[in-house]
């Protein structure tokens, strides 16, 4: 298509000028498929972001809250949010179109990718690390004493579902999907795990925050295991952005602005903590109707540490993980990361660039 349009019009070209030439074929090149395009700004364009009511999405909260996303995205841009319990969940949503784009976890947004053969999403930018733990009855004080007892993920196959399978099969404790093993693990809602934790339905939980700092602090449980202790230098990506490749491609220029918007909220939440932590807060408050006790957010907030990075290293191991413990098919990650427009908006700022 392109190279008959081209050859068949030099006496066109010969008469347009240069300038208008490039805009012709920019145009002919996104139309067949070629590199993002560029949305006219008079074009309306709505953006449907998913994230969770989680203190590990806090930049997506404060960029909600604080309207840096809307700001950053402009006025042709609506966006529309989505809440959700967990990644697998988001998942869904991105390979059926339901959303655009959505903060997840990282072994989530592998799935995503596997189960596409590497088509449907892009990791485009980090946003959190750490701040996730095992927490468990007091009784509870080595990883023996859980066998034979009931711990909660938030959804099977979900960052802290691997994270947990993982661990506990380093000590020798077996676990299936069915709920089996030398430990049953019970996927259900964050919420719903904190009513389990403190009746006694459940021995401990491995979880986001703010979740695991509520258990400690409202259901008088101990943390067993800080995630953090288990990777190098206590880096791993908890939560990262992806979008679907066709909205990418499709509007590579609104991608671009709500990257804009999401380093602009990283800078609020490392910068600006104490009133971070209000617009987070303030936000779930709008979200479940009841904000957090403030102490409980301070806590929480010192387990994180908030990064543009996707810390690629600990996706490919998360990864390796969810394939070990049976929950993922070997697969080849390599492109699953695309940091080029993080990258110039980063440049564009001063700031410096990721790696992938």
């Amino acid at each position: 298509m392109r190279t008959a349009l081209v050859a068949g019009g030099g006496a066109l070209m010969r008469r347009l000028g240069l300038s208008l030439v490039a805009v012709v074929l920019s145009t002919l090149v996104a139309a067949c498929g070629g590199a993002a395009s560029q949305s006219p700004a008079s074009q309306q364009v709505t953006l449907r972001l998913g994230h969770f009511a989680n203190l590990t999405h806090a930049t997506a909260l404060v960029g909600i809250e604080q309207g840096l996303f809307a700001q950053s995205l402009g006025s042709n841009v609506t966006l529309k949010t989505s809440v959700f319990n967990a990644g697998p969940e988001a998942v869904t949503a991105l390979l059926s179109g339901s959303i655009d784009a959505s903060y997840l976890g990282p072994n989530p947004a592998v799935n995503a990718y596997v189960q596409s053969h590497g088509q449907a999403v892009r990791v485009i930018s980090g946003a959190t690390s750490g701040g996730a733990s095992l927490v468990v009855k007091p009784s509870i004080t080595t990883s023996e004493d859980l066998r034979g007892k009931k711990l909660s993920t938030p959804q099977l196959g979900n960052t802290q579902d691997v994270a947990l399978r993982w661990w506990l099969g380093q000590k020798g404790l077996k676990t299936n999907v069915q709920g089996g093993g030398d430990v049953s693990i019970i996927p259900q809602d964050n919420a719903q795990t904190l009513q389990s934790f403190r009746s006694g339905q459940i021995d401990g939980a491995w979880l986001p925050e703010p979740w695991a700092t509520r258990l400690i602090v409202e259901g008088g449980a101990r943390q067993l295991v800080d995630e953090r202790d288990l990777w190098p230098g206590g880096l791993f990506a908890t939560t990262v952005l992806a979008v679907r490749t066709d909205f990418l491609r499709a509007h590579g220029d609104v991608v671009k602005r709500l990257l804009q918007g999401q380093v602009k909220a990283d800078l609020a939440v490392n910068r600006q903590p104490t009133e971070s932590q209000r617009a987070a807060n303030d936000e779930i408050g709008n979200i479940t109707g009841k904000k957090l006790p403030e102490a409980e957010v301070s806590e929480a907030w010192s387990h994180m540490r908030f990064t543009n990075d996707p810390i690629a290293a600990s996706v490919r191991t998360s990864a390796d993980h969810a394939q070990k413990v049976g929950l993922l098919s070997k697969v080849d990650l390599k492109g699953i990361t695309d940091l080029t427009l993080l990258n110039q908006v980063l440049a564009d700022q001063g700031l410096p660039r990721v790696s992938g």
